[in-house]
């Protein structure tokens, strides 16, 4: 019989709606002593049946998959799995050419929560966020393998910076399944090396797949600078997109070597159009002369990771957004975004008006860009839209 964690009364009302996630605060009480990782049920304070989920000791104390009573079996996460794949087909991708670097799982968005799997042309890199999906780590390779097949070249777990309070569990990354010397992808027909060990998420920026494509549209005899440039997404676009120049800044020197090593894929003569500055993106706009660059992709970590700091990390995306808004040419296209889940859509837009107001800058909101559709955002769960951009026409 698994154990019971019992609502306080009202607290009910988001499971009704949905919404997966069980706060520590909404808990009356629980069955003894659960185990981070562990099953349980949820009920509310008059013993009704509301939920199953995943157990952790933390601000999330419940991970909710199924909102009835079912057994977890391995055939039960199997056909998530495929779902997820399912799904993905019916947006046209297939993991052949010219797409061949997707998100196949994207946790609450594909009724997994706490689980992240990205595929790299046959390399499935998996990144746990919760100790129950990590304790079913054997689980999934197996459905991974099941359901690709021989199309299925790799499988590596890549979780020991996303797992919450492991308590002394030994979490490594590494390979569960084969082995690649150098992984390789290619998006909309562009080949990209993906340093899945020691580069950032899973190795790769996947969720800006499409806004990355806008920017090749725009970018033809254009001098463009991408901030924060990590690997070069930005920069390979829009040097595809017959961009004049393009300038990639960073402050990590494996990132400007790893945007470098994906410009090499050009020609001689397009990657000569191409420069990579090591270098901290505030002190680079500080000495970067004013009205140079046509368009700036401004694409900086997550300043807010959580709401106690929200305000701060406003500020922060305020402080940059203004500064590159007063050095962009006029009639340029700024590409600004945040990653950070704890700011909405209504906190970014607001940050934006205030950014040009303080630059005393005009602008036109040419676009609202978001993750790409193989990140999902289940309709229970708004939270999941943690991308949120605009394509600005400066004045």
């Amino acid at each position: 019989m698994r154990k019971r964690v019992i609502l306080h009364a009202g607290k009910e009302k988001s499971l009704l709606r949905k919404h997966p996630w069980v706060f520590s605060g909404a808990i009356a009480r629980a069955d003894g002593q659960i185990s981070d990782g562990e099953i349980v049920e949820v009920f509310d304070h008059q013993r009704q049946f509301l939920a199953m989920g995943h157990y952790h000791e933390a601000s999330i104390a419940v991970r909710v998959f199924a909102f009835e009573k079912i057994e977890p079996d391995f055939e039960f996460w199997k056909n998530r799995v495929a779902q997820a794949w399912d799904y993905r087909q019916t947006l046209g991708i297939t993991g052949k050419e010219p797409l061949t670097i997707f998100r196949l799982v994207n946790g609450e968005g594909d009724l997994l929560p706490g689980l992240i799997i990205d595929w790299y042309q046959g390399c499935a890199v998996m990144q746990f966020h919760s100790m129950g999906m990590y304790r079913l780590r054997e689980t999934f390779a197996r459905a991974l393998q099941e359901i690709f097949g021989n199309h299925l070249k790799s499988i590596y777990d890549k979780s020991s910076s996303t797992l919450l309070n492991p308590n002394d569990l030994p979490v490594d990354d590494g390979y569960m399944f084969g082995k690649e010397e150098e992984v390789f992808g290619v998006e909309y027909g562009l080949p990209f090396y993906i340093d899945i060990s020691r580069g950032q998420k899973t190795g790769f920026f996947i969720d800006q797949r499409e806004n990355r494509r806008l920017l090749g549209e725009h970018a033809r005899d254009r001098q463009v600078l991408n901030l924060f440039c990590y690997t070069g997404g930005f920069s390979t676009y829009a040097l595809a997109g017959g961009a004049a120049r393009v300038h990639s800044v960073d402050i990590s020197s494996r990132a400007v070597e790893q945007t470098r090593k994906n410009i090499e894929h050009f020609s001689p003569e397009v990657a000569a159009r191409h420069e990579a500055f090591e270098d901290n993106v505030f002190d680079f706009i500080e000495k970067m002369p004013p009205r140079q660059y046509d368009i700036i992709i401004l694409d900086p970590p997550a300043f807010a990771k959580h709401h106690k700091v929200k305000e701060q990390g406003i500020k922060g995306y305020r402080n940059l957004n203004k500064k590159v808004m007063e050095k962009i040419k006029n009639g340029g296209l700024l590409f600004t975004f945040s990653c950070s889940q704890a700011v909405s859509h209504d906190d970014f837009q607001t940050m934006i008006f205030s950014a040009a107001a303080l630059a005393h800058r005009d602008l036109q909101i040419v676009a609202h860009l978001q993750q790409a559709p193989d990140h999902p955002v289940s309709i229970f769960h708004p939270e999941g839209a943690y991308l949120k951009g605009l394509l600005l026409h400066v004045n």
